[in-house]
C-alpha cells in the first residue's frame, strides 16, 4: 500500500491510514471479493449525512430544519457524489470482477458514490468522527451552498422525509432484503418502513440507493393512497 496509486488516493484525501487495508476494502465491489465495501458504505451513509448536517447547521444558521432537510438531500445525492468521486480520480482504484469491469463498472455513477460514502467509512473507522467530517469539509468546500437549492426537483426519499417530520414522525427505516443476479448485474431488493404507522413498502433497483429510491415511491403513493398529501 506504500506508494503507487493509493498512496497518491491518501494525498488526495488528505488523510494518511493507520490501517490502509480499510482504504483497499472501501475500493472493493462485492464483484470481486467477499470482502467488499457495503458495510463500510452503510456506515459512511451515516457519517456522511451527519457531518453534511453539521456543515450546514454552522454555514446556513438562519435556515429552518425543513430546509436545511432539502439542502442536504441535494449534497448527498448520487450525482453529486459521484462528481465527488471523480474529482478524487477513485474509478481506476475500484476493485471489480471482471463482469462488472466490463460491462461498465468503473464509470457507474452508483458505484463510485457508493465507493466514495465506503471511503468515508474507512477514515472514520481509521481515524473517528473528527477526520471523518474535515474530509467531508474539504470534499464540499468547493461545492454551491445556499438556501436555494431547497427549490431543486425532491426525489421520493427526500419527499417522503419531509411529509414524515411535518406530520412529526420519525425517519422511514430502509433495510436490504435480499440481492438478486449476478454480482456484476445484481438488483436490491429493498423494504421501506414507516414504524409510526405499521407500514412497509419494498422497491428493486441496481443500486442499494435505487431501490430505497424505489421503496420510497411505492410508500409515497401508499401513503396517498390512504388519503394523506404528500406534502406537509
Amino acid at each position: 500500500m506504500s506508494g503507487g496509486p493509493l498512496d497518491a488516493l491518501q494525498e488526495r484525501l488528505q488523510h494518511r491510514f493507520t490501517d490502509p487495508r480499510l482504504l483497499q476494502q472501501a475500493l472493493t465491489h462485492r464483484s470481486f471479493s467477499a470482502d467488499h465495501n457495503e458495510r463500510l458504505e452503510f456506515l459512511g451513509d451515516s457519517v456522511l449525512n451527519l457531518a453534511v448536517a453539521h456543515l450546514l447547521y454552522v454555514r446556513l444558521s438562519e435556515l429552518p430544519e425543513g430546509d436545511l432537510s432539502r439542502v442536504r438531500a441535494n449534497l448527498v445525492k448520487q450525482d453529486t457524489l459521484h462528481r465527488l468521486a471523480l474529482k478524487l480520480a477513485l474509478s481506476p482504484l475500484l476493485r471489480l470482477g471482471e463482469g462488472e469491469a466490463r460491462s461498465g463498472g468503473p464509470a457507474r455513477p452508483s458505484i463510485l458514490a457508493d465507493a466514495l460514502e465506503a471511503v468515508i467509512g474507512a477514515v472514520y473507522l481509521d481515524a473517528g468522527f473528527g477526520a471523518a467530517d474535515a474530509l467531508v469539509r474539504r470534499l464540499f468546500a468547493a461545492v454551491e451552498i445556499n438556501p436555494r437549492m431547497d427549490a431543486a426537483a425532491k426525489d421520493p426519499k427526500t419527499e417522503l422525509q419531509e411529509w414524515l417530520q411535518g406530520h412529526k414522525m420519525k425517519l422511514p427505516v430502509y433495510k436490504v432484503l435480499g440481492t438478486l443476479g449476478a454480482a456484476h448485474k445484481q438488483t436490491f431488493d429493498v423494504e421501506c418502513a414507516v414504524v409510526e404507522l405499521d407500514l412497509r413498502e419494498r422497491g428493486i433497483g441496481g443500486s442499494r440507493r435505487a431501490g430505497e429510491q424505489a421503496a420510497a415511491a411505492a410508500m409515497l403513493i401508499r401513503l396517498k393512497a390512504r388519503g394523506a398529501k404528500a406534502s406537509p
